[in-house]
This record gives structure tokens, sequence and C-alpha cells, in this order.
């Protein structure tokens, strides 16, 4: 099954290209690719899990369990690095790709901060 990759407003999108370079067999997309620029996350959150999409974001309303439980949604991946450079999000990601295989990012909260990375899965993902 296809990984499908939404990343968020607040990403840039040359962010996509590293990811298609390192994953190629990901479908990336930017939400200003789908016609969601400016969109409100909760309009963002429900394009993506129409068709399965995991939400590539800063935002930390995407984490908050209470608005977006886990196993609720296709997957969320919380990024806490800072400055918000396209350098920190590539590295970031980098980790991710290295540490973290792609069954193990559907359907859970995956948050990457400047020393590792943290994986809430939903019960049914175990």
């Amino acid at each position: 099954m296809t990984v499908r990759i939404l990343l968020d407003q607040n990403i840039p999108s040359q962010v996509c290209g590293f990811v298609r370079e390192h994953k190629p067999h990901w479908e990336v997309r930017h939400v200003s690719d789908v016609g969601l620029s400016g969109a409100t996350d909760d309009r963002i959150f429900r394009w993506a899990q129409h068709d399965g999409w995991i939400v590539v974001t800063f935002d930390e309303d995407f984490a908050d369990a209470r608005m977006y439980p886990v196993g609720s949604h296709a997957g969320v991946i919380r990024l806490r690095v800072w400055p918000t450079t396209i350098e920190n999000t590539e590295a970031a990601l980098a980790r991710l790709f290295e540490a973290v295989g792609d069954e193990d990012m559907r359907g859970s909260l995956v948050i990457i901060d400047q020393r590792r990375i943290r994986i809430r899965r939903s019960a049914r993902h175990g």
C-alpha cells in the first residue's frame, strides 16, 4: 500500500522534492498542490482522511488527541524542530526515514523533536 504524505501549509513546499527523492515510492503533495492553501486545520484534516493521507505539520493542534485521537486518522507527523528552516525540516524527516518503517506511521502520531522520535500508536496497530 502506497504511503501518501500531505505537507501542511507551514511546511515549505520545497520539502516535497526532498521527500520524493528519499522515498520515491511515496505519493507526496503539499496543501498548495491540492487547493488547500489557507484552509483551516479541520478542512485539511478531513481532506487527508478521505483518501488516507498522513499529514506532516509543525502545527501542535494536529498532535492534540482530544481533537484528533490516535487511531481516528491515517497518521500525523508532528515536527517539533526549531528554527523551522528547510534544512531543519529535512534533517528531521531524514531521521524519520532511517528510524521508522512505513507501516509504523499508519494511523499513528509521530512526534519528531531535536533529540528523539516518539510514536503513539492506536490500540488496533499494537
